[in-house]
């Protein structure tokens, strides 16, 4: 009896070592997908464990961590988004920082080819649409596309567009619709038109908006109320300078 219990104590202590390194989960906004993904691919060589993606549109994930969903780590595309967590209590505001940021553009389907445009107050984007919709994200709780509505409304135009927007519930799922041909243009990310720009149905971008156009688009990351070291460990690593190379690669911009 006494021997069997002292076999088993290094495979209770093993065990107790395993559930030390248990997987950070991480919810992140969907724009950050292909960026995240290779960062989480450094961390796992590194001798960490995987840790475990999760990609929607911010509110969505917002709403999911408020009704008790398992996340370790939110990375939002927007501040309000974090705000509300915040408000909550349900991260730790002193992990709280907004390490990248992006550009909003308009995009076309690669083919037929299209010239570029310099978006400007008059710049008619009804006009450019021919008669079809302009995709982006939904507005009402998409990061994308309130930045979007922003800049429609800094134009002039968000009245006029605001029918004819195709409403998507994530900035990729915008990007899709544009690469299917299914819509004419589409207001997303420049990380999300640079992914395509390599697929052979992929996108151009034919213009960027202004910066005044919209607020500053910053990415803010926390842990949530229920990371352990792990989870803090990935967050450090994601918002220091050994994933800085790795964010700009995927033509995210890092904060001053």
């Amino acid at each position: 009896m006494h021997r069997r219990l002292i076999l088993a104590a290094p495979a209770l202590l093993l065990g107790g070592g395993a559930a030390a390194q248990q997987p950070a989960t991480v919810f992140a906004a969907a724009s950050l997908t292909d960026a995240l993904r290779a960062l989480a691919r450094d961390w796992a060589a590194r001798g960490h464990p995987a840790p475990r993606l999760s990609f929607a549109a911010s509110s969505a994930l917002a709403r999911q961590i408020a009704q008790g969903a398992g996340a370790d780590l939110f990375l939002s595309a927007d501040e309000p988004w974090m705000d509300d967590l915040q408000a909550r209590d349900l991260i730790r505001p002193e992990s709280r920082v907004s390490p990248v940021g992006n550009a909003l553009v308009l995009v076309a389907p690669a083919t037929p080819a299209r010239p570029p445009v310099t978006l400007a107050r008059d710049t008619d984007l009804l006009a450019l649409a021919a008669g079809g919709r302009i995709a982006t994200g939904d507005p009402a709780h998409v990061p994308a596309g309130r930045y979007a509505r922003a800049a429609l409304e800094w134009m002039g135009q968000w009245q006029a567009v605001s029918p004819r927007l195709a409403r998507a519930d994530n900035v990729r799922s915008a990007l899709l619709l544009v690469e299917r041909g299914e819509v004419p243009l589409g207001i997303v990310y420049a990380t999300d038109a640079a992914a395509s720009l390599g697929a052979s149905t992929g996108v151009v971008v034919l213009g960027t908006f202004p910066a005044e156009s919209h607020p500053p688009i910053t990415y803010p990351f926390a842990l949530t109320r229920r990371a352990g070291a792990e989870a803090a460990a990935l967050h450090a690593f994601l918002t220091g300078p050994e994933a800085a190379a790795t964010w700009q690669r995927f033509g995210f911009t890092l904060a001053r």
